[in-house]
């Protein structure tokens, strides 16, 4: 299959860096020689279909997952298991939490600060003044002493990426934060990391399937299906025809069209032959 590679002309220094990355899941090839480098103060989405790799390449990321071949570096050191460095990370079932227990949002965004370092002493001045911070940025200020279950999708969502800013991380990775919230709060939130970006300087990692979305809002597009099929500026992505080239996809309907002029060319073909035949 083809790809597409645009033009990168920033000269920002990297955060996330992955050369000739390969994944091997249950015996499958799930991820096929990706190179793929993030800059500082990026928003880039990874887009593609159930199944592409999208969350696989997340969780390899983080060193969860094994790798075939290649390499990952995030600040230039090479990633592991259980190292997660200066990188946040918001899972998809973040925001569902379970209804028995009982937090409230100051409470979550709290955890947020605590490390192997802090963990006897975990709320002290600078962490306190971090949860503030990280509150006020995602608008939840008002409701920080409501307890988590009593406010609605977007507003967990944002909850939890006030946790991962709490810890006062650079690079912030999402998969799917747009699932199951409305579209008030799907625009808020796709605001919040715009923001975050230019305001906050965060690099952000998101991974979904909502194109549309996407295009609105981040910077930079991956088209993802086990191989990167497209990497470049939003406004650069392919249209839907050239898309489905990139991906394989022929127009069934085109190909029916000229099956059906072959079997009329032959036909007729056939009955001139036959006519032929006769008058000889």
């Amino acid at each position: 299959m083809q790809s597409i590679q645009a033009e990168k002309t920033s000269s920002n220094p990297y955060v996330l860096k992955i050369e000739n990355l390969s994944v091997v899941r249950s015996g499958k090839l799930v991820l096929d020689d990706i190179n793929l480098t993030i800059r500082r103060g990026e928003f880039v989405a990874i887009i593609g279909p159930n199944g592409s790799g999208k969350s696989t390449l997340l969780l390899t990321i983080l060193g969860e997952l094994k790798k075939k071949t290649g390499k990952i570096e995030i600040d230039a050191k090479p990633t592991s298991r259980g190292y997660f460095g200066n990188i946040a990370w918001v899972s998809q079932a973040a925001s569902n939490l379970p209804d028995h227990i009982r937090i409230t949002v100051q409470e979550l965004v709290q955890l947020g600060t605590l490390n192997p370092a802090n963990l006897f002493f975990p709320y002290s001045k600078k962490n306190r003044m971090s949860v503030e911070k990280a509150i006020e940025m995602v608008g939840l200020k008002e409701v920080q002493h409501t307890d988590i279950s009593r406010l609605s999708g977007g507003q967990r969502q944002r909850a939890v990426i006030a946790r991962a800013l709490a810890a006062e991380s650079e690079f912030i990775l999402l998969d799917e934060p747009l699932v199951g919230i409305d579209r008030d709060a799907r625009n808020q939130l796709l605001k919040l990391l715009d923001q975050l970006c230019h305001d906050a300087g965060k690099t952000i990692l998101l991974v979904s399937h909502d194109l549309t979305a996407m295009q609105q809002t981040a910077h930079r597009l991956v088209y993802l299906e086990e191989t990167i099929r497209f990497d470049g500026q939003t406004e650069d992505f392919p249209n839907l025809e050239t898309l489905a080239s990139l991906r394989g996809i022929r127009n069934v309907h085109v190909q029916e069209h000229v099956e059906n002029i072959q079997t009329e060319f032959d036909h007729d073909l056939e009955k001139c032959k036959t006519n032929d035949s006769r008058e000889d």
